[in-house]
């Protein structure tokens, strides 16, 4: 089994195994995939881009939770 790569996750150090699509990361640190916004190397990315972005070492996100209200 190949070693953890890490990438940075608004500011924190994270480990994942190589080669994880990011909606399987995102699920991997507790997050519903449907309820947050990405920034992934400082651009937005699209939704439909998800299933196809594989998380790389030194790779950065920025996550935020999408909060409804009224």
């Amino acid at each position: 089994m190949a070693d953890p790569i890490e990438v940075q996750v608004n500011g924190e150090s994270k480990n994942c195994p190589p080669q994880t699509c990011l909606p399987v990361f995102l699920e991997s640190l507790g997050l519903n995939p449907r309820l947050v916004a990405v920034e992934y190397n400082g651009e937005i990315l699209h939704r439909q881009f998800w299933p196809e972005t594989v998380m790389e070492g030194g790779d950065r996100l920025e996550i935020v939770t999408i909060v409804g209200g009224g």
